[in-house]
This record gives structure tokens, sequence and C-alpha cells, in this order.
């Protein structure tokens, strides 16, 4: 398999959840930034880089082999931690990245797995999709990360990008149902 980055986005401050998603831990004490860093990780990401801001240093001790990067422009929104996370990876040494959000519970490594079946080249581009609608994770190719990193501001993330370029779907709704959790009550 071509090496593969996996690359989590986790810089969000969870208001609505009350406290930073990195931060958080279900019910049984697993964090969900070790669940879903054992998705890249389990799902054949060859490493894992985790993007953090509003948690602080405070979630890289759940994780002490895992490599952080903190996105100082974390509060203007998801397109500009994933742009900093694309900036933050050597394109020398991955073909693509697969990009994976902290609070997807249910998303497991098979999901990650499924995206990364056949080949991964620089121009790659694959989403999951549950029951058709989009979700993640997300394959970028290495050709793809500065025309993307181009277009990402503020909360906008890479939808328009995918949809322009053609990114192929990946329907993953036999493995999960790719919500996310976005407070206490869900």
């Amino acid at each position: 398999m071509d090496r593969v980055q996996g690359l989590l986005l986790a810089a969000g401050a969870g208001r609505r959840m009350g406290m930073p998603k990195a931060l958080k831990s279900d019910p049984d004490g697993t964090s969900w930034l070790a669940r879903a860093v054992s998705v890249l990780d389990e799902g054949g990401c060859a490493a894992v880089t985790v993007v953090l801001g509003a948690s602080g240093p405070a979630a890289e001790l759940a994780l002490p082999r895992t490599d952080y990067t903190h996105c100082p422009d974390w509060a203007d929104g998801l397109g500009a931690s994933l742009a900093h996370g694309l900036r933050a990876l050597d394109p020398t040494s991955a073909t693509a990245a697969l990009i994976h959000l902290v609070d997807l519970p249910d998303v497991t490594a098979e999901v990650a797995a499924r995206l990364l079946e056949g080949e991964v080249r620089g121009d790659s581009l694959r989403r999951a999709v549950y029951s058709g609608v989009v979700g993640h994770p997300v394959l970028i190719g290495r050709d793809h990360w500065a025309p993307l990193v181009a277009e990402l501001a503020g909360d906008r993330g890479a939808g328009a990008y995918l949809r322009r370029h053609g990114a192929d779907e990946i329907e993953c709704g036999d493995l999960a149902t790719g919500e996310d959790r976005d407070s206490p009550q869900e």
C-alpha cells in the first residue's frame, strides 16, 4: 500500500459540547481522541498527526506517542484547522492524507480501511458516504494539498473542492452511520 498519513482534526472548542472534544471520553473511559486515532492507525495509515487547538497541550497527554500540531487559528474553524494540518504534513513522504474528525464515535477502522482499498495515488480523492450522505473520513492525494489549502478559509472545509473535482464516493453505510456528536445529549 502507498504511504497514507492520517490527519485527525481535533482543534475545536466544542462549544455545544461544553468542552473541547479532544478531551472528551465515553462512559467506558475511552477518550474520543484515542478512539479516533485508532480508527486511522488500525485502518491502515502509516502514521497519524493530530491537529489541536482549544484543548492546548492537555490532549497530548492522552496519547504520548502520537504526533501533534497546534493550529494557532483554530478558532477560525474547520477550514483553518484542515489547512494547518495539511501544511504540517510532508508531501515527500506521503502519497495521501486520510482526514478524520474526533467527534464521529461509530466510525471504525473498517471505514478507514475501505477508503484505502485499491491503489492510492497523489491525485486520489475519496470520501466516505453513509446511505448516500457524504461524511468522513476523506482521502486527499498530495497533488491536491496545495490547491485545497489555497482555498480553505474559516469554517468552510473541503466539501466544495471535493465536489468540484469529482471525489469518489465510497459507501460505508453498512459499517457506520457517520453521525457526529456535537452536544452531551447526542
